[in-house]
């Protein structure tokens, strides 16, 4: 019955398509376990929603030489739905593989450190990159299911190549998309920003938490969420307090009366900034820096091992040294004096 041509043809077809099954569920399982690698980072049940239309079209392509047999008439058009089925999920998996890549890559970049450049230098390069690929696998997956149709095979063929009219009247349909895109690459190239940086936008203080190619989002301080252009980027100045390392100097002001002893003053804040956890050892100062008709300003100057640690420093000097003066030397504090001549 073997050497049957007809039985010989379905043979072939169904052991393959039992070894496909075999191998979805083998990788099904492997990937399961798999996922304690990532440590709750990323799952890799991400990569089990594409592998199931993928393993079914691998399926689909294996039972060609069936169909032939038995639906000859359909098998062009099970052909089409079959390889276009094929094209969108590898297309679909291929991205979840870069992002699942791109998780198990960060595992060994800790952003919760205190020196973290290195770490939010790749996780910037991660993630830019992954959007990128994810949009070039878009392009040429409808390319590709374009080109599966005469009728529209050469817009397939244009899309693919970027060129002829269509990809002309796009260009200039999308210009300020287009720059947007290339602002995005060239923000993944030169790194003005990277993941959770700390900078000032729109007089907004605030992390870098996510980049795409076309906005930044800004985590500002009090949770809200700033949505900003990645051109903003380019085009207009922001401040980046972590650029090259996240150490900060901070500043306290202090309006005084002319009675205040400021080397005492010196003498308490050294006494403050060694009793905290929140000064970094580096850098600590008290200077009068104007003085007006009515009070000296003081700038207390103290460092910090990063911009959170900055803020908290500088709320604890200010508090420490007004109630130091406001106990022992009241007189010190801002007063206005009224002078007269008797009558």
């Amino acid at each position: 019955m073997l050497q049957n041509p007809f039985y010989a043809a379905l043979l072939l077809p169904f052991v393959l398509f039992c070894g496909a099954v075999l191998l979805y569920l083998a990788a099904s399982m492997l990937l399961r376990k798999a996922g304690v690698l990532l440590k709750g980072r990323v799952s890799t049940g991400l990569l089990l929603g594409p592998l199931k239309p993928l393993a079914l079209s691998v399926s689909g392509l294996l039972l060609r030489p069936a169909m032939a047999l038995y639906a000859a008439p359909y098998l062009p058009l099970y052909s089409h739905l079959v390889a276009i089925l094929f094209v969108v999920a590898f297309s679909w998996f291929s991205m979840r593989a870069f992002r699942v890549a791109s998780a198990l890559i960060q595992r060994y970049y800790n952003l919760e450190k205190q020196d973290n450049l290195e770490a939010r230098r790749v996780a910037t390069h991660l993630e830019l990159l992954r959007k990128v690929l994810n949009v070039l696998i878009v392009i040429v997956a409808a390319s590709i299911i374009l080109m599966r149709f005469d009728p529209v095979r050469q817009v397939g063929l244009s899309v693919l190549a970027s060129a002829g009219i269509v990809g002309i009247m796009l260009g200039f349909a999308a210009q300020r998309s287009i720059a947007t895109l290339i602002a995005g690459i060239q923000i993944a190239v030169t790194q003005p920003i990277r993941i959770d940086d700390v900078v000032i936008v729109e007089n907004e203080w605030g992390r870098i938490e996510e980049i795409t190619l076309t906005y930044v989002v800004v985590r500002i301080w009090d949770q809200r969420r700033l949505v900003v252009p990645i051109s903003h980027f380019l085009e207009k100045p922001f401040q980046n307090w972590t650029r090259t390392s996240a150490e900060l100097l901070g500043t306290v002001y202090l309006y005084t009366d002319y009675q205040v002893d400021v080397e005492v003053l010196r003498k308490e804040l050294q006494r403050i900034v060694e009793g905290t956890q929140l000064w970094d050892g580096r850098v600590v100062g008290l200077q009068v820096t104007n003085a007006t008709e009515r009070t000296l300003e003081l700038r207390a100057l103290v460092s910090a091992r990063n911009s959170s640690d900055a803020w908290d420093l500088r709320c604890l000097v200010r508090e420490k040294l007004l109630g130091f003066l406001r106990e022992h030397y009241p007189g010190s504090l801002p007063k206005l004096r009224i002078e007269g001549e008797g009558v």
